[in-house]
């Protein structure tokens, strides 16, 4: 830190001469940023503030009615001090500096013995030099540091421990919701610095720049790159230097800020390698098992004895992409592919995974033996629930038939999203994936629903009901799926308690009218079940 008046009082050179403090005893611990030397009276233009003054006196001796307005206009120019030589038989400027010493806050201070200015003067700024210096070579050393952290991508966690031990005080990174990323508790005790964090936090305003703030002046800075700040770290203790502490804060967070985006950029180029290898499987053209195996290999899959082909529907509930914003429908899927990728580092698991079409992310996950098959994907898909939070994301996963050669598992991520797809419009899914076993009719279904044929089939046999659902008169639809997949049992749909008996009664002998057929039929139970399933098809 810069000196202060009062440790230059304390100086050899000074204490020989005696100072004497006139009034403002508070001024003493003033920083002093400059000496100046001075004998004449108007110097206020001359000065920046933080000098100290040193001068004779002569001038005072000779108008002692100026002494007064000469130290207020220093005051005004925020000096931080006045020394003066008082020698001799000098009473008049003695008893004005006195007077004017007691209605200032500048500290005023007379030597009654000669003092060599130019003495003092070189050892201030040699101790404020050294202190430029010292500040330089700290501000050097905490960029090295932290320079080293960013090319070494180090975690969150070892620059928090990092800055904490520069700074000497406990440091608190934390998110935009004043949760607790990271932290070092160094002298502190961790219940002591995270006790009712969540609470003190919110009452502590986030500056946009390092400053101290709230109730407890915690010192902070913002992380971040300039609009799209993420968190803050805190320093939520007081200090003896603020300003090497926010240098360091502010390094600190300038390497989260580059790590985070490095981290982001490694994991869209790796997205990116995965998806132009994924394309290049499933559409080889001359592409051999061998050099397929070679490009995987450079990408992290190893050579296994089976692969298969897995592709997960996805639309996040709250947050499904609306028609027309392809934006959102990218972050769905970065997303996705980001938790991917954490579950299968904490499964130990290895995949190529890359989104192959709007709202689906495929993936050929390396196996090591065929029994391993159901277990690992069960894992795989209890962990990417564990992942998702409170709230997963409304997702489908279609499994294709195991394969010994990558490119023809390759090939299967086309029935795997075909599984998928059909299987997001099960009434009741409760699967954690889906196989084309447990799609069948409605898989076909799925297959054909786009065929203009199978469309007026659809139409001729539901034609009366959408039109009575399109009149405002509902129900008539869910009414002949539940009838159907009671098996035409009217017995087992009354004990389901849907309806009261009488009036499931009426309701299904008024569509019997509708649709001008007979239910009890089973050969016309088929046909309206397929083109119902067709018609609910239409909404994928």
């Amino acid at each position: 830190m810069l000196p202060t008046v009062r440790s230059i009082l304390e100086l050899p050179v000074l204490r020989e001469a005696k100072p004497r403090l006139l009034g403002a005893p508070s001024g003493l611990d003033t920083p002093v940023r400059w000496v100046h030397v001075s004998e004449v009276l108007d110097i206020s233009g001359l000065l920046s503030g933080g000098e100290l003054v040193l001068t004779t006196g002569m001038e005072l001796e000779k108008n002692p009615g100026l002494t007064a307005s000469f130290i207020r206009s220093l005051e005004n120019a925020a000096a931080s001090g006045l020394i003066v030589e008082v020698i001799g038989n000098r009473k008049r400027s003695l008893d004005a500096l006195r007077m004017a010493a007691l209605s200032t806050s500048l500290p005023v201070i007379v030597v009654e013995r000669r003092v060599r200015f130019v003495e003092i003067t070189e050892i201030v700024h040699r101790m404020i030099v050294a202190e430029q210096l010292q500040r330089v070579e700290r501000a050097r050393d905490v960029h090295e540091a932290f320079t080293v952290l960013s090319l070494e991508s180090a975690g969150t966690e070892e620059v928090v421990e990092r800055a904490a031990a520069m700074i000497g005080a406990p440091v608190v990174l934390e998110d935009l919701s004043h949760l607790v990323l990271a932290y070092s508790s160094r002298q502190l005790r961790t219940t002591e610095l995270l006790a009712d964090w969540e609470r003190r936090s919110r009452t502590t305003p986030s500056p946009s720049a390092t400053s101290r703030t709230g109730p407890e002046a915690w010192l902070q800075t913002p992380v971040g790159v300039r609009r799209q700040l993420w968190g803050r770290l805190v320093v939520p203790v007081p200090l003896e230097d603020d300003d090497a502490a926010a240098m360091v804060l502010e390094r600190a967070a300038q390497t989260l800020a580059i790590n985070r985006l490095a981290e982001r950029d490694r994991r869209e180029l790796s997205h990116q390698a995965q998806a132009g290898l994924l394309n290049a499987l499933r559409q080889p053209r001359g592409l051999s098992e061998g050099e397929a195996q070679a490009r995987a290999a450079a990408l992290g899959l190893r050579r296994s004895p089976y692969y298969v082909p897995v592709v997960f529907r996805t639309a996040f509930p709250g947050t499904a992409a609306p028609p027309g914003d392809p934006l959102a429908g990218q972050q769905q899927e970065r997303a996705l592919l980001e938790l991917l990728a954490r579950v299968l580092k904490s499964t130990a698991s290895i995949a190529l995974t890359a989104s192959i079409q709007s709202g689906s992310v495929g993936m050929i996950l390396a196996l090591p033996a065929k029994q391993v098959e159901e277990p690992t994907l069960h894992r795989l898909a209890d962990a990417l629930a564990a992942h998702a939070g409170d709230v997963p994301p409304d997702w489908t996963i279609g499994v294709g038939r195991n394969c010994t050669s990558l490119l023809e598992a390759a090939a299967g991520i086309d029935e795997a999203a075909h599984v998928a797809e059909t299987a997001a419009t099960l009434r009741e899914p409760g699967k954690p994936f889906y196989r084309a076993t447990d799609v069948r009719l409605r898989g076909l279904l799925a297959l054909l629903r786009n065929d203009p044929r199978v469309q007026q089939f659809v139409e001729s046999e539901l034609s009366a009901v959408l039109q009575a659902e399109a009149k405002g008169k509902g129900g008539l639809l869910e009414l002949l799926g539940r009838y159907l997949e009671s098996g035409g049992n009217k017995s087992a749909m009354a004990r389901s308690g849907y309806l009261s008996r009488p009036t499931m009664y009426s309701r299904l002998g008024r569509l019997e009218e509708l649709l001008g057929v007979d239910l009890d039929d089973a050969e016309s139970r088929t046909s309206l079940h397929v083109a119902l399933l067709l018609h609910r098809l239409r909404g994928l």
